[in-house]
């Protein structure tokens, strides 16, 4: 079995905000699947778990607050029998411009609470994470309150696409491993249309 985690955090108030493109990703796949997740109490997340091609994959929200999820991450470790390389994991990045995916197979949590918390708890970052650029804050505007915030309407597009995308990275990955997927999506930012934006959007 394969573990989906994306990250962000629980309430409506949240669900636009560039902290939660990782829910954005996994309510992407859910749909797609034409399944629903379902709040497990006993986890303090929401989860479903799906068929992709014989491939069991559980795609999870943890309903714990962005800095504690690593509290839901390791138990449905220990309950599915996963180990940390079965673990995906999907957030946002303020250091990644708006629409860029940058995917690895392991590596430090850059400052990102959520993935630090998860680090801590499975006891290690050698798992395979996503992330989806929503870009830095604005001059005079703080780290909080950009990533609690909105996008900018001409963004909406571009970060619809990128979710799009990171959920077809996840499905790739779970079937044909982290290699493939980088290189199919580690690449240009589009403009929403499917067109290449300018120099700024090279890889």
């Amino acid at each position: 079995m394969k573990l989906v985690v994306g990250l962000g955090n629980p309430g409506r108030e949240y669900e636009q905000t560039p902290h939660n493109v990782g829910f954005r990703v996994v309510e992407s796949i859910v749909v797609s699947q034409a399944v629903r997740l379902k709040r497990r109490f006993r986890f303090a997340a929401r989860t479903v778990t799906i068929d992709w091609d014989g491939q069991e994959v559980m795609l999870v929200e943890p309903l714990t607050f962005m800095n504690r999820s690593g509290d839901v991450v390791a138990p449905l470790m220990r309950y599915g029998g996963m180990t940390i390389g079965d673990v995906l994991v999907v957030s946002d990045d303020v250091n990644l411009e708006v629409g860029r995916l940058r995917i690895r197979p392991q590596g430090r949590s850059g400052g990102h609470k959520g993935l630090e918390s998860i680090i801590q708890s499975v006891g290690g970052d050698g798992f395979p994470r996503i992330r989806l650029g929503v870009g830095s804050a604005e001059p005079g505007v703080g780290l909080v309150e950009h990533v609690l915030g909105r996008f900018l309407p001409d963004q909406e597009p571009v970060v619809r696409q990128m979710v799009e995308r990171a959920a077809e990275a996840v499905r790739v990955i779970c079937l044909q491993g982290v290699e493939s997927a980088m290189n199919r999506f580690n690449g240009p930012v589009t403009d929403g249309t499917g067109a290449v934006k300018g120099p700024s959007g090279v890889s």
